[in-house]
């Protein structure tokens, strides 16, 4: 089983809600069930955008919000979404998190990025550009340019859809 990042936008009531039923419930069940739409798998995608972003040149404001919109907000404990048996991450970090205003901040720089000049930084030959974006870059089906566009787009786009309904962003490893 590939282990790969998932995103969630779900308002801070279901949060709530979850924090709720993992205490209540006798096995720490969070009933964590956030609709399909509003879930992303990056797959492992992750690194790779972000060493596109620092091969690229992509300056240090940009980038570091592109690791927030990757990496979430440790401060908030979202432990209670990682309890056996029905951890949500069970094989990464604990779940991390940000907030709406953090949302919206990474979303209008994310809009600002424009990730096929940071690729266009690259080589043209797809394994001279995987070998310098690093070894899970290598074989990727199509090349490293498709699949790490086609990650980026949709990063943006569900960060813009978060920001836009005021949403949290829930990040783990599963």
């Amino acid at each position: 089983m590939a282990v790969t990042q998932q995103l969630a936008r779900v308002p801070a009531e279901y949060l709530a809600s979850c924090r709720r039923s993992a205490g209540e419930s006798p096995d720490g069940d969070p009933r964590w069930d956030p609709p399909q739409a509003d879930l992303l798998d990056l797959d492992w995608a992750p690194s790779l955008l972000e060493r596109v972003g620092v091969l690229g040149g992509l300056d240090d404001v940009h980038l570091d919000a592109l690791r927030q919109a990757l990496t979430g907000d440790a401060a908030v404990d979202f432990g209670f979404l990682n309890g056996h048996p029905h951890a949500i991450g069970p094989f990464g970090p604990d779940p991390t998190a940000l907030s709406p205003a953090q949302v919206a901040h990474v979303s209008e720089l994310l809009g600002q990025i424009d990730f096929p000049a940071l690729l266009a930084t690259l080589p043209t030959d797809a394994s001279e550009a995987a070998a310098l974006i690093g070894p899970d870059a290598d074989g990727i089906a199509g090349g490293p340019r498709k699949y790490l566009l086609g990650h980026f787009d949709a990063l943006r786009e569900f960060y813009r859809g978060a920001s836009r309904r005021r949403l949290l962003v829930v990040l783990w490893w599963d």
